[in-house]
């Protein structure tokens, strides 16, 4: 076993030995511009972009038009909420989201506030759940989309895609889901789950950073968007700039390989994330599991430690990687705003540590975090003790 040993892959996951393996060609040989429509290497760059993009598709059951290339799910889910609201304001002011989405969602819906449109942000269960009720009475004539994340990337709770895409098609009203935690962990379909506009990054999902795609419905209730980057009018004049391509291909085959890997990996993942939480409910007494523990990744789990400060925690166990919570807010020590909105109380909002299994991680990893969180904490609260005395 080597260390450090890595447990933050909802913060970003290495990418695929398949993968990399895939991508280089596309970066010397056949190093053309995909746009370069006159001679053979723009061809084959074109061709590849192509390939990938029927593989991007077939993972979430898509049409291969339905597909656009991001620099990432932010870009992506800025498009999706700018650019719907820009599109259909003479229809609407009105998004629906919730508390606990990623900061590039509650980020564009804050500035879409700014511009006058009204937000709502949808009661939440303290298991980290949807309330369907209060979601439904939310709608209103004006409501131009619902915006709800597919899997929380501090707590991995997974919200009721299904039944929130049916109510959104019953009132009209367009679904956006941020799935850049969940594709290629749990099946997707965007057909028989009503999704409008799904957000994709490679970084979750052994891609390279860099790169991502939005789906965007184009067959039934089309949906249209008014673009956020101008310029030559690539990706359907949806995204305008300079693919990348060797990015696009790593994408595209790593979805592929969750494709047809995803059953067999996630049942492997469950187990070990299991095993986890087994063996620290028998060696650790006063802790919490936040967020439900019968909807969530198979690769998450999200623990509160009441009374231990997590910055103490983790650098008191530098061999191993770990996070407090989503990577895009860990520079700022504050109470995790996931856990505040589902109502939890301080000491527990503000103690969580959050464990991201990957395809790579091993049983012999989890048994060494396991004892090793175990022996840590028992040794803080012994010295807290020993200080209060």
């Amino acid at each position: 076993m080597k260390l450090p040993i890595y447990l933050d892959n909802h913060a970003t996951t290495p990418v695929d030995p398949r993968v990399l393996e895939a991508m280089l060609l596309y970066f010397t040989e056949n190093f053309g511009n995909a746009a370069s429509r006159n001679h053979q290497f723009g061809w084959t760059a074109a061709a590849a972009v192509e390939n990938a993009r029927k593989q991007v598709a077939k993972l979430i059951n898509a049409g291969t038009k339905e597909i656009v290339f991001t620099s990432g799910a932010s870009e992506s889910d800025n498009l999706a909420l700018k650019g719907v609201a820009h599109r259909y304001r003479d229809r609407g002011d009105h998004i629906i989201t919730a508390a606990t989405e990623h900061k590039a969602v509650l980020d564009s819906a804050a500035r879409l506030a700014q511009e006058g449109f009204r937000v709502t942000y949808a009661r939440l269960r303290p298991d980290g759940l949807v309330d369907l009720d209060d979601l439904m009475r939310a709608i209103t004539e004006k409501t131009l989309l619902v915006s709800i994340m597919a899997a929380n990337n501090e707590i991995g709770v997974l919200q009721p895609l299904s039944e929130i895409g049916r109510m959104c098609r019953e009132r009209r009203v367009l679904f956006h889901t941020d799935a850049a935690q969940a594709t290629g962990k749990i099946p997707l379909d965007v057909e028989a789950m009503h999704i409008d506009l799904l957000s994709i990054a490679g970084h979750k999902m052994y891609a390279p950073k860099g790169v991502g795609a939005l789906y965007v419905r184009r067959r039934a209730a089309q949906v249209d968007l008014e673009p956020i980057i101008d310029g030559g009018g690539h990706e359907g004049g949806l995204r305008s700039g300079t693919l990348n391509v060797p990015g696009i291909v790593g994408l595209g085959k790593a979805c592929e390989i969750c494709r047809q890997e995803m059953p067999e990996e996630s049942r492997r993942l469950a187990g070990l994330r299991d095993r986890l939480k087994d063996g620290l409910l028998a060696r650790l007494d006063g802790i919490h599991f936040n967020g439900s523990l019968e909807h969530r990744l198979p690769n998450n789990l999200s623990v509160s430690f009441p009374g231990i400060d997590p910055p103490t925690l983790m650098a008191a166990m530098s061999d191993i990687a770990l996070s407090s919570g989503s990577a895009c807010t860990s520079e700022k020590p504050e109470p995790s705003y996931v856990l505040q909105a589902l109502g939890v109380p301080a000491e527990i909002a503000g103690t969580p540590l959050r464990f991201g299994l990957g395809r790579f991680t091993t049983q012999e990893e989890i048994d060494y975090c396991l004892n090793r969180v175990a022996e840590t904490v028992k040794r803080l609260r012994e010295m807290g003790r020993i200080a209060a005395a």
